[in-house]
């Protein structure tokens, strides 16, 4: 189970190095698809909180799970206002004021990651790789973001990429945390909704608002069909899981 924990976690790590690929694409490409990936993220979010997380979730028939699923959904309001973090998915984010905070926030999220596919893969297999699908869609647009706002804040493109991957890599240190503390107890009563509750809040919080800055009906359209995807997706997983 361990090497599943370590090996998501480490190619969800990964994902910071799409800098490397976005030195050659142009601008008008990357707006282009952003949209999409941004749909895509939102959706499979949403999923897999309804439709993997939560359904594992009540089977322990606790009115405290849902308690748990509003104390993740707090805490990443909680992280996103104190550290001013925000998911950003544009090139160029107005919102990251600060390019150290924004490394510092990402590595708490993506160490919060690493928590929750640990958990995840201990409750069943199934449930770990649909989570980390989830996450790893979400990874490509926040990276993208996060590339641009760290050459916005003056580093150079080397340096961006460098320091990206070292805060992504604090996935992989929730993931070994996760596996060793929730070995010894039952993770699901209280992660699982946690994670709902979180994945919900950046869903619908953060990715959805942002589709719905597009004022072009087309692309606005194509947008929607991504988000359907990304629930497709886990419907998916969950039929062939099952």
């Amino acid at each position: 189970m361990l090497l599943w924990i370590l090996g998501s976690t480490f190619i969800i790590s990964l994902i910071s190095l799409i800098g490397v690929f976005l030195l050659g694409i142009k601008d008008k490409f990357m707006k282009k698809i952003i949209l999409l990936l941004v749909g895509l993220s939102a959706g499979s979010f949403i999923g897999d909180a309804f439709l993997h997380l939560l359904p594992e979730a009540v089977e322990f028939d606790n009115y405290i799970i849902y308690i748990y699923l509003i104390l993740g959904f707090c805490l990443f309001f909680i992280i996103e206002r104190i550290l001013h973090w925000h998911h950003c998915h544009k090139g160029n984010c107005d919102v990251h004021t600060f390019t150290h905070m924004s490394l510092i926030g990402d590595g708490i999220h993506n160490f919060i990651d690493g928590l929750i596919i640990a958990g995840s893969f201990l409750v069943n297999i199934p449930l770990g790789i649909s989570t980390s699908i989830a996450i790893l869609f979400h990874e490509i647009p926040q990276e993208i973001g996060d590339f641009g706002v760290l050459i916005h804040g003056g580093f150079s493109k080397f340096r961006a990429i460098l320091f990206n991957f070292i805060s992504a890599v604090t996935a992989m240190i929730g993931g070994l945390v996760g596996y060793f503390i929730f070995s010894f107890f039952d993770a699901g009563i209280f992660l699982l909704p946690f994670a709902a509750g979180g994945f919900i809040y950046i869903g619908a919080s953060d990715l959805i608002p942002e589709l719905h800055k597009e004022k072009n009906l087309k692309k606005s359209f194509l947008s929607f069909l991504s988000f359907l995807t990304g629930i497709c997706l886990m419907i998916l997983l969950r039929i062939i899981f099952e």
